[in-house]
């Protein structure tokens, strides 16, 4: 009897070790469930704009979890409503501060284009000007790799000064692989300098270059003050409800009538709305929400499946709120103006 009970204790005891190691043994997903849904009028003050309306207009987020060991994970496989995907189709080959400088680039340049395309929807003057080229991306087999790192601003090639990445690229047009050029860069507020060699570009060797992403940086001067505060939301997908914020603060009348309007997509400067990941989540975040109406993208391009994305889960799922499908801001803006107002409001 009590070498049974010796080998029930050692049994126990092996049990638990193999929990705590499953603890801490790492798995290769993210799981993505349905976010937040915030109210914008406490995130965006414009200078001399109104903030008063019966209704509210509302970003909407995607809560992403690293599953940082098994248990997260089986959480994850049973969960209502929970995506899962693989770490590398989520950041690739990014480290955590990389992917992170990408989420802050995404959400600091929608806010510039929901700037833009709001304050030019409601008719005022807007100066956007090149500053710079983002590094968002480098190449494995490019000799930027331990020179340039992601979130870099290329300010010069070879003493010129470069500030469009369409510049950028049209000067290396004339460069073949094997040559080398100087480049002057900002990185945490400090100016550094690295002379990088060009490598093939698409296997040619008659087109050359120095093998990262390059993105335009913008400064956007305006009139008047508009304050976004994004707090610590990354990407760039709140870039369509953020310019109507800044045009309902600054246009006459209340274009919310009195309903809760939360929405997605991205934005561009010229009002143009574009896909957005996590769709199905945030409709399942807005429903829970209790919102009258949710903007989405519309699916105009092969490939695209934001509308058709949410229209299925609305359907699969009975949710109430109103989908509404637009392709700019400006389609987004007719559809509420010609609302009625809200019942009780």
């Amino acid at each position: 009897m009590a070498i049974f009970k010796q080998r029930k204790n050692k049994v126990f005891a092996v049990i638990c070790v193999l929990l705590v190691i499953m603890f801490f043994i790492p798995t290769p997903y993210y799981l993505f469930q349905p976010g937040s849904v915030e109210e914008l009028g406490s995130k965006v003050t414009v200078e001399g704009g109104d903030k008063t309306s019966k209704g509210n207009l509302y970003l909407t987020t995607v809560l992403s979890l690293r599953a940082s060991n098994i248990y997260y994970l089986a959480y994850g496989m049973m969960a209502p409503h929970t995506d899962l995907r693989k770490v590398k189709e989520v950041r690739g080959n990014m480290t955590d501060e990389e992917y992170n400088k990408i989420l802050d680039h995404m959400m600091t340049t929608s806010q510039q284009h929901a700037l833009v395309a709001g304050l030019r929807a409601a008719g005022e003057e807007v100066d956007v000007k090149p500053n710079g080229i983002f590094v968002a991306g480098i190449l494995d087999n490019s000799y930027a790799k331990g020179k340039l790192k992601i979130g870099d601003i290329i300010t010069q090639v070879d003493d010129q000064p470069i500030s469009k990445a369409a510049d950028f690229l049209d000067y290396l047009s004339n460069k073949k692989a094997g040559d080398t050029v100087k480049l002057a860069f900002n990185r945490d507020s400090t100016v550094k300098t690295e002379s990088v060699e060009l490598i093939p570009i698409n296997n040619s060797p008659n087109k050359a270059g120095v093998g990262i992403g390059p993105e335009d940086q913008f400064k956007v001067e305006t009139a008047r003050s508009v304050k976004i505060n994004a707090e610590d939301i990354g990407g760039p997908s709140a870039g369509l409800m953020f310019s109507l914020e800044v045009y309902n603060q600054l246009t006459p009348g209340d274009l919310t009538k009195g309903y809760e309007i939360a929405g997605t997509g991205t934005i561009d400067m010229d009002g143009n709305v574009g896909q957005i990941g996590g769709i199905r989540e945030k409709i399942t975040a807005v429903e829970k929400a209790g919102m009258d109406i949710f903007f989405c993208p519309a699916d105009l391009l092969d490939g695209d499946t934001n509308e058709k994305d949410v229209k299925d889960e609305v359907q699969k799922e009975g949710y109430k709120v109103k989908i509404v499908p637009v392709k700019t801001i400006q389609e987004a803006i007719d559809y509420l103006e010609k609302l009625p107002p809200k019942e009780g409001k």
